[in-house]
């Protein structure tokens, strides 16, 4: 330990004055409520050592630039953003914002402009990956967070103590209107509570968006009629200008849908933090669903630059969506592990939870709070947060989980879940089932059943009115090496 601590005493000899104003490894209570905090992985270039690297990040992420410069002023020091401890065994650093050099229009986009803006392009560093960030409640208090949420859109669908079933049409895109409509038509027959566009669907010649609405919402209460049950279709709003994205909102709206029946997706990462707090804001009775397109960009864990899938969920939780995808932790197709997904996923549902360096309290007023105590343990058994006390803490913000899921991995996603509070969205793991779209439904339905029943797949597939379960359990394990080949190939 005094190794460390001599060596990193000599660190602090080689930074320069401008250096030198962007470093406080001192730094008493840094959650004293003034600073956003973060943790990097940090590689030095072949310049800079690891500390003069950290303090050069803080600059460029804050007031500074590469130099010292005459308009500095006494105030703006006071902005500067500090590296207030190192890790040199692990090359992690933590550097401390003082959350007044954010916008006060509660701006997301401004913050990441700031922290994992121009610094992931600085050649002063070989690698800078923003892997946790902490929110004291003195900020949580200026920014939006979550209108409608998860408890909601139970409340609606009558859907309690298992996860929100849903899939994604397929194929992902090539199918007409009144096509995409009858597969919408299958799902919610078969029992499903959920569908959602891929997050490419948009106004495509062959599928006129205008025509889809018309022809989900024939298909949803014709279902409805035949359920008795309420059903839920995610429009993809996302749009290439402001109006079109409002239109396309006012479409639905005004298309006959029940209120509680639609949901807003915006691909959150290409359209824009913008979109998705617009959204936010201008409909606040609507389940606004953030689909992560192109997020592998900056999460994938063999990327250098960029942030993690955690990082990027608290964000979304923030700026108020009321859903993000957050992957199946290493059961579907897609990259990810316990271990990033399932911290990710609890971080953004409950109201206190262990991030990977930051333990974040989403309360508004002090964690030590003793309503507050009470309130996170009581989330934590039960996974609800009393509409009465959304004026003290952010609401939740629900994982959505797709991405090679069958029936057949229900069970074993839950359980590395730990809970159910989520919304999962199976897209060939329904539509491949050898019975077409509608038996998958039913297959998902009695895998979901075997489990809130505690009983084995196999076993609960045996009955004569399971036949569906039964034909999917065949299908995905015969299939089984051939699927994993494939999700080996995309995690690759």
């Amino acid at each position: 330990m005094k190794e460390k601590k001599g060596e990193i005493e000599k660190l602090v000899k080689t930074l320069n004055s401008h250096q030198l104003a962007y470093c406080n490894l001192g730094l008493e209570n840094p959650k004293n409520g003034e600073y956003l905090l973060t943790v990097f992985h940090l590689l030095p270039g072949k310049v800079l050592n690891m500390l003069q690297a950290a303090c050069e990040v803080a600059a460029e992420s804050s007031t500074g630039t590469n130099f010292a410069v005459k308009t500095e002023t006494a105030f703006s020091r006071k902005l500067n953003a500090l590296v207030y401890k190192i890790d040199l065994k692990n090359n992690l650093v933590w550097v401390a914002y003082p959350w007044r050099i954010f916008d006060r229009g509660s701006n997301v986009q401004n913050i990441l402009t700031f922290i994992v803006g121009n610094v992931l392009g600085m050649k002063e560093v070989s690698a800078l990956k923003l892997l946790d960030v902490w929110f004291p409640s003195q900020m949580l208090e200026h920014y939006d967070g979550p209108s409608y949420t998860i408890d909601d859109m139970r409340k609606y669908l009558g859907v309690y103590k298992r996860p929100i079933l849903g899939t994604i049409i397929k194929p992902k895109i090539g199918l007409t209107a009144a096509e995409y409509a009858e597969v919408c038509y299958d799902f919610w027959s078969g029992g499903g509570d959920f569908v959602k566009n891929d997050e490419p669907q948009a106004d495509q010649d062959f599928c006129q968006y205008e025509l889809m609405v018309k022809y989900v919402k024939k298909a949803m209460d014709k279902a409805v009629k035949e359920t008795g049950k309420k059903k839920v279709h995610s429009f993809n709003v996302s749009a290439p200008d402001y109006e079109t994205m409002i239109k396309r909102c006012e479409l639905i709206l005004k298309a006959g849908f029940e209120k509680g029946s639609y949901a807003f997706l915006i691909d959150g990462i290409t359209a824009g933090w913008m979109a998705v707090q617009t959204l936010r804001r201008k409909y606040p009775d609507v389940f606004i669903h953030f689909h992560r397109a192109s997020h592998g960009a900056y999460t994938r864990k063999e990327n250098p630059f960029g942030f993690s899938v955690l990082v990027l969920s608290k964000f979304a939780r923030l700026a108020g969506a009321s859903g993000i995808h957050t992957g199946t932790a290493g059961v579907g197709k897609m990259a990810g592990s316990p271990e990033e997904d399932v911290t990710a996923a609890k971080s953004i549902l409950q109201l206190s939870a262990q991030g990977h360096f930051f333990s974040q309290n989403w309360a508004k007023v002090s964690e030590n709070d003793s309503d507050i105590i009470k309130l996170a343990h009581e989330d934590h058994a039960h996974h609800v947060f009393h509409e009465t006390d959304n004026w003290r803490v952010v609401k939740k913000c629900c994982p959505i989980i797709s991405g090679g899921l069958n029936p057949t991995l229900l069970k074993p996603f839950i359980e590395i879940m730990g809970n159910t509070d989520f919304i999962t969205t199976m897209g060939a793991g329904v539509h491949a089932h050898p019975k077409g779209t509608k038996a998958g439904a039913k297959a998902l339905i009695q895998a979901c059943e075997a489990y809130t029943k505690k009983i084995e797949i196999h076993k609960y597939a045996k009955a004569k009115d399971k036949k569906e379960l039964a034909q999917a359990i065949e299908f995905f394990e015969k299939n089984k090496t051939a699927i994993q080949k494939v999700e080996s190939a995309e995690r690759s």
